[in-house]
This record gives C-alpha cells, structure tokens and sequence, in this order.
C-alpha cells in the first residue's frame, strides 16, 4: 500500500494525503455549504461550515499545521463529504443537524437533552360541555393539572419549559395552594363519592363531587394560566373586583374564600420576588473554560419567575476549538467561550422554541444571531451587555457557571485519581487511563422470583450509564446465584470470544477487546463460576476479579478474589482504588435491584390487570378501584375481602386474587 493511500506524514512532518482527496479539494466551488471529513475506518471526524467552500476547505491542506490538535485531526483525513447550500444560514442549520446525528470526534458536542419537563393543563373537551348538567360531575369538564414530558397536543396548553423536575412540581403546589386546581387522574376522579384529603386542606376545590360548578372552577383555570404567563397583577386585580361584588351583594361566604385567595396569591408574589413583568419569558447563558473544560448554564425566566437553572458540560472542546484557530472565518479568533457559547446556541436552539429575550455573557457572531432570529416565531432580543434585572440574572447565572465547573473538576480529579490507584493496585495498563474499561455483574431477586442481572460499565472516568444492560435470567432453578452468574457472563461474552477468534484467524485487528476488569460482585463460589465460563470461552482469567464482602459485611472491609490463582488482595479501608471498585459494586447493586423490583412489580400487578380479568366489567373495576385505593391494594387484598365488594362473588373473588397473584 502505498504513502498517498494510508495517508501517513511525509519526512518534512506535512501530512501526505489521497491524491482523489487532494482533487476534490481543488475543485470545490466557491460557494457557501457544509463538509466533512472522514478517517481511514470512516469515522466521521469534523463537520464545518463555510461561507465560501473552496477557501476554507483549502485551508486545511495548504497549511503546515504542525503537531498541534488540527495537524493530528488533518493527517486522518482520508476522504470528505461537502453539501452545497444557498446561504450562510442553511449551512448553519445543516452543519448542527449532522453534528448531532454523527457526533464528529473533533467537534464542540453537547448532549441532544430536549427532554425538559412542562406544566400541562389538560383541555376541556367542548362535546362533554355541550352535554347537560348530570349528577355525576365529569373531569372532561374540569381541567387537570400535571407534570409533563414528551410531544404536545394542541387540545391541551403547555407552560415551560423548567429546567427541572423540581422546578415543575413547585409550580404544580403552587397552582393547588392558590387556585386549587385539581391532578388526581381521571380515573380516580370519575369514582370519587367524597372529597379526598386535597380537600380537606385547602388544596383542591374538589370538583369531583360537585363542591364546585364547572364555571367556576373554568375561572380559576383561567386566572392560573394567566399567572403562569406573567399577569399576576392583572390576576389580584380580578380577584378583588369579584371579592367586593360578592360583598356588596352580601355574599360573605363567596368573599371570604376569594379574600383567602388574594391572600395566598400575595404571598406567593412576596416569596418568588417577581420584579421586573416586563420581561415574560428570557433564557440566560453563560459559560465558563477553564482547565481544558467547559460549562454553560442555562437560566430560565417564565412568566416572569425566575424558575431555575441548567448546567451542560460539552465534550471535544480542546480538539474543536483548536480547529477554529487559525482559520478564516472563525467567529472571535482564539474566544473558546465564545466558540462554545454559539455551539451551545445553535445546537439548543436551532430545532427547539426560543424564548423572546436571550441574554448572553459572550458576544456572538451576528450570522448566528440571524439564524436563531430566523428560526423563531416572534421577533428575538439578543443582549449581552444587559442592565437592571437582566444584569442581576446574569450575574447569578455567571456565579453559577463558575460554582458548576469547579465542582466538575474536583470530581473529575478526585475520579481520575481513583482509577490512577487501582491500576497500580491490580497492575492495569497505565498507559491510556481515559480508555480504562471495567464491567461488573450483579444478580438480584427476591426469594428467586423475577431473576435480573445486571451490568454496568465504568470508562472513562466515570459510570457509561448508556451502556448498562440488564439480562432476565430463565430457565434456572429460583435463587440459584451461580446459575444465574453462568447464564448472564455466557451470554455477555459468547459473542465477543467468537468475534476474537475469528479475528485471531483471519490475522485481523479486532473490531472489539475484553474490559480491562470485570468485576464479580461475590466470593470465590461466585468467581469459580466465572472461571469456568471464561475457560471455556478462551478468554483471559486475569481480568477476572471478584468483590468478596468483608467480616460482618461492613462497607471498607472488601477483598478481592483473583480467577486466575492470586491471593486475596485487601486494599485498605482509605485506599482510593477500594473506593472505586465499591462505587461501580454500589452502582450494579443498585441498577439490579431497580431492574429486578419493576419486573416484579409487572409480574404481581402488571401481568394480571383487573380489566384482563374475564367477568371483570367497568363498574365492578371501579367499586374494586374504590374500596381498595387501586389495583395494588386490591393485589394485597384476601379473597375474603374482595368478595365483600357488591356485585363481587366468592367464585370471582378467587378468580381475582389468583389473576393477581
């Protein structure tokens, strides 16, 4: 194979590549669009963007770039992609649209996190509205409000988003304490015949037995929504207007619960210190690098409230922003907060709702700022040097950023240190730590029911929740460990020692490697199994390591069991490497115990629901649902006591409780 076909450095230190590259390269047009460039296993490295193709592009190859990031990313660079586009601003579009899909090794990422939560409102369904008033109120007619996640519908209105859960539920406490809206689900509101504890302390108007006309309840409704969107003042306004005409017409008990409303209202407005109405809805960013890391946080405003923040911690930043300097059209040449503060930008916001007033910590490229102004549905504010209030906001977000990194990088050096310790300790490759893989397995069941194992992965530094896999066990007998511990290893590995040898066959590198560590949670019963299953299998026994619990089984007590014949290692109750190994342990102990308690949960409730249960109609569900607070009450229930509910006979009951059961 020849020097121009692996792409290998000339003597002189430039990077020889493809002459068919260097071609294409020559003939790009001077246009604006969108490339990429590819390794020699072609993996994606970079995506960019240019305002003119031919120049830009050129520039990587006619310049001598050293060994610094760029030079070590252009030496790969076997072959490339590029996409004409009309302007600037599609190739913006286009460039974060491919970042996201093939996540180049040499671009400022942030993870693709547009699951934030919203407050929902559910609608009122205008044919149960349109139907007669009956004795039985229906929660068609009166709005729920919920916590949310996921596409929205247009019967129903959304507020948000939050930056967190938190944040939601807060304002949900808020809506029952001051408008007393309901969030009991339909269910359970269609078979309430009195008022539920909501009620009795002053947290819902209780609708559900009819304490309240759907009029009035579609005024509170209404009186919320407009508080959620800013108006609270318009909100007090409307309330006393009502509260004097009921006094005026001598309605005292009418006033009275309006007074306890305005007062509760008052309150709230007095705690959440909403200074500035003017300022609706406004997403404060600010970012902060420092020790090869990056942080941005991402500050709400809605309705005025300010409702939290949000930190992001990209990844590549050193390798992407190296790729900006020095090279034409970079947004502020050398800024790597400016550069990461426009990939947080478009990566955010170009696919996802904007708010009407972005304030910055950076100065950003306006073409940027056209994009985001094009993609939003309202005209956009941008501002980055703000006053008043959004100067306090800013600052806040800005102290916040400062706290958010620095705890990154005391952890991420607390963490390094730690996998540092038990390489020495085990003798683990020391030469590319960040690569270090460790696996470990745990099993869980309760009295050998619902048999999970688990296995987690630590690399990188860190646990790679991504990667953890559960495995049902079958076909065993019910608490056998070691069984179980077979089942889940042969399945783990049988594929990867097939792919090893075939590879080993072939004289191939292979495309997959054995972790470094899989750790056993369990002594040398559990590790025995483990050796016999990697013995067959041919794989290496030294990478074999199993978590025996100490005497009394006290946490910092642990020794490890080698498969391949050491002796016992106890590492010491401060050792760092101990540490570690007990964290992963903890981490698969908990990931099989959550796996294992919603498999049961399925198999003791989910698998026999009451309407799969033949003789089982919608009102013998609801008296059931009724009597017993719901189906986990009724699984708990005895035959006795089932049979007790109208219309529920012996023979059903039994039918119920084995269907439960």
């Amino acid at each position: 194979m020849s020097e121009e076909e692996t792409g290998v450095e000339h003597p002189e230190g430039k990077p020889v590549h493809p002459p068919a590259l260097l071609a294409e390269v020559a003939a790009l047009p001077p246009l604006p669009g969108v490339y990429r460039y590819f390794d020699a296993q072609d993996q994606v490295l970079y995506v960019g963007k240019a305002i003119n193709l031919k120049r830009r592009v050129s520039s990587y190859f006619q310049k001598n770039h050293g060994g610094t990031r760029i030079g070590h990313m252009v030496s790969k660079i076997q072959r490339m992609e590029t996409t004409v586009v009309r302007s600037e601003a599609e190739a913006l579009l286009l460039e974060n649209n491919l970042i996201k899909a093939l996540n180049p090794k040499y671009n400022i990422l942030f993870r693709d996190d547009k699951s934030y939560p919203y407050l929902k409102m559910t609608g009122v369904d205008a044919k149960a509205r349109q139907q007669p008033a009956g004795d039985v109120p229906s929660p068609a007619l009166f709005s729920r409000v919920a916590y949310y996640r996921g596409a929205v519908e247009k019967k129903h209105h959304y507020f948000g988003p939050y930056p967190s859960a938190w944040a939601v539920k807060e304002a949900i406490l808020l809506m029952q304490k001051v408008f007393r809206l309901r969030t009991c689900e339909d269910a359970i509101f269609a078979n309430r015949t009195r008022p539920c504890l909501l009620y009795q302390i002053k947290r819902c108007s209780a609708p559900c037995v009819g304490h309240i006309d759907a009029q009035a309840y579609a005024q509170d409704v209404a009186n919320a929504q407009k508080f959620l969107r800013g108006d609270a003042q318009e909100v007090l306004k409307g309330l006393e207007r009502r509260m004097m005409a009921h006094a005026e017409r001598l309605e005292f008990e009418q006033a009275a619960e309006l007074r306890n409303q305005i007062s509760a209202l008052s309150n709230v407005l007095h705690q959440q210190s909403v200074d500035n109405v003017d300022d609706r809805d406004v997403d404060i960013v600010a970012v902060k690098v420092q020790g090869g890391r990056a942080c941005v946080v991402l500050a709400m405003v809605r309705g005025g409230r300010h409702l939290g923040d949000r930190p992001y911690f990209p990844v590549h930043v050193d390798s992407g922003a190296a790729l900006e300097e020095g090279l034409e059209e970079a947004s502020v040449a050398g800024d790597v907060e400016v550069q990461v503060l426009e990939a947080f930008l478009a990566q955010h916001y170009l696919e996802s709702a904007l708010p009407n007033v972005l304030v910055l910590s950076h100065t950003v490229d306006g073409k940027l700022v056209e994009a985001l102004q094009g993609q939003a549905a309202h005209r956009l504010t941008v501002v980055h040097q703000p006053r008043e209030q959004r100067r306090a906001w800013l600052d806040m977000a800005q102290t916040n950023v400062a706290l958010q990194l620095a705890r990154l990088l005391a952890e991420e050096g607390s963490q390094q240190a730690r996998t540092r310790a038990l390489a020495q300790a085990l003798d683990l490759p020391q030469t590319d730590l960040d690569s270090l893989r460790i696996e470990c397995f745990d099993i869980s069941h309760t009295a050998g029911e619902a048999t999970q194992a688990s296995c987690v992965v630590f690399e990188g530094h860190k646990m790679q929740s991504a990667q953890y896999r559960r495995y049902n066990i079958e076909g065993i007998t019910g608490g056998d460990d070691y069984a179980a511990m077979r089942q889940v290893l042969e399945r783990r590995y049988g594929k990867l020692a097939q792919a090893l040898r075939e590879a080993d066959a072939a004289g191939v590198p292979a495309t997959v490697r054995l972790p470094d560590l899989v750790l056993i949670d369990g002594g040398r019963g559990q590790v025995g199994i483990a050796r016999e299953v990697f013995s067959t299998l041919g794989l290496d026994l030294s990478v074999l390591v199993g978590v025996e619990k100490g005497e009394g089984r006290k946490v910092g007590l642990e020794e490890l069991v080698f498969a391949d014949g050491r002796e016992k290692v106890y590492l010491g109750a401060d050792s760092a490497a101990l540490m570690l190994v007990a964290q992963i342990r903890d981490e698969a102990h908990r990931f099989a115990i959550t796996g294992m308690r919603a498999a049961r949960a399925k198999v003791r409730v989910g698998g026999g629901k009451l309407e799969e249960i033949p003789g089982v109609g919608p009102k013998r569900r609801a008296r059931l649902l009724q009597r017993f607070g719901g189906v986990r009450g009724v699984a708990l229930a005895s035959v006795e006591d089932i049979a007790q509910v109208e219309g529920i006979g012996r023979e059903l009951a039994e039918e119920i409780h084995r269907a439960l059961h």
